[in-house]
Parts: C-alpha cells; structure tokens; sequence
C-alpha cells in the first residue's frame, strides 16, 4: 500500500500549551481513517498539519507526489448579501465539463439544487453541495473535518451512507475528524483517538477495547460500541 501522506513526531506549540505532541501517522491508499478525541484534543489542527495549511513546530510531513486532495471544511458560511447559485458555487475554481458535472451531481444527489441560492440551503444539503465540490478533479485523497456536526440524526447516516458508497465507488482515501461515533464505528476502517498525542489506533472493534479509548469516551460508551458493532456485523452476515 502506497503512504499518501506520512507525518513524523510533530509538535505544535500555541500559548505556551502543545496541541499536538510528537504525532507520528501514516494515511495509505484505500485507507479509511476517522480521528477521534475530545474538543481541545488536536484533531483539527493535525488536519491542517496533514494538509499542508499549518506548518508543525517539530517533525515533519510527507506528501506523496502529485497528490490531489478534497476538502470539506468544519464551517462554512455564504455570504447573504451576495447570493450565489450552487451552479456557480461548483464552477469558481474552474468551469466543470458537462460529463464531471452531471457525474458529481448525480452520486451527490444534488442536480435538483444547482439553479438554488447557496444561503436557501438546509444544512444536509450544503454538506452535499460542499462534498460535490470536494470531489472537482478526481482526488485521491478526501478529507472532512466534522462534515456532519450541524445535522440531526437523521441527516447524520443520510450523510454517512453516502460517503460510504463513494468511497466504495470511488476507491479513494478518506480521512476525517468526527464526533459521530456511531457512524464512525459502523462506517471507517481505521480509528485514531487522539488527545494531543495518538492515545490508540486501529480497527474500530479493537480500539474500543483499548484502556486509553475507555478513558478518553468512559466504560459505558466503549461498551457501546462494542455492542452496537457487534449488532451491526450481524445483520451484515444475514
């Protein structure tokens, strides 16, 4: 498996306080990794790290070359007074061909809000719009910071199952911070659990096993998990 991005031991240092201490990860190819962990833990800022918008003060990181890389930020807001169709959202960076547009719009389910205003939008539909948008140029490499923080329920496995089938059909890398553990459970690959430092890693039947992912969630959400994946696995087999 080819290592799409690698960070080496980095450190970041803000008011005097580590966001991130001595973090060592590698993202392959194929790879499916949530980061996990508390608000204030670093995972944010080992996205921009990652990407290359946040330079560590210690270690480094490595791309691989010609690396195309999506991106769907935390927060995002239009501005009002400057109504923008979700047509010409998609097209500021570089005009879409008819074929990758209608491809794009299709598996993101948005063609019926291309002629809509950008700030008319529910909140599940701008992450749509944001994940279309994301997906320009064929990347190899996706990544999401809380794409579904403001979404009810609801909205939250509607979100996931659909990144979920591109992944599957695209056969991209995703990497993404979430808070949704349940979706995350049933949907990654890899988990990483991360308070400033990678408290534990690997698959998410094993991590919730792990002594560190009890102590950052509690008892009573890795026993959860356990459960719930368990129940989730099982109806797979039938």
């Amino acid at each position: 498996m080819t290592d799409l991005i690698t960070a080496s031991n980095i450190t970041v240092n803000r008011g005097g306080k580590k966001i991130l201490d001595d973090v060592s990860l590698k993202v392959g190819t194929s790879d499916f990794i949530t980061v996990l962990g508390p608000n204030g833990g670093g995972k944010s800022m080992l996205l921009k790290c990652l990407m290359g918008f946040y330079a560590p003060d210690q270690g480094q990181v490595t791309k691989a070359n010609h690396l195309k890389v999506g991106y769907v930020p935390q927060q995002f807001s239009s501005e009002h007074t400057m109504p923008i169709s979700v047509l010409q959202f998609l097209n500021l960076r570089k005009t879409l061909s008819p074929n990758e547009l209608d491809k794009i719009s299709t598996e993101t389910n948005i063609t019926d809000l291309l002629h809509k205003s950008l700030n008319v939008l529910s909140g599940g539909e701008l992450q749509r719009i944001l994940l279309a948008r994301s997906l320009i140029g064929k990347p190899s490499l996706l990544v999401l910071d809380e794409p579904a923080q403001n979404l009810d329920i609801a909205g939250q496995l509607a979100f996931y199952k659909l990144l979920t089938r591109i992944y599957e059909q695209r056969e991209l890398t995703i990497l993404m911070v979430s808070h949704d553990l349940h979706m995350v459970m049933a949907t990654t690959r890899r988990v990483i659990c991360l308070f400033r430092h990678v408290c534990c890693s690997g698959e998410p039947q094993v991590v919730t096993k792990d002594p560190e992912f009890k102590t950052l969630f509690g008892n009573d959400m890795a026993e959860m998990m356990a459960v719930y994946q368990h129940g989730h696995k099982h109806s797979h087999d039938h």
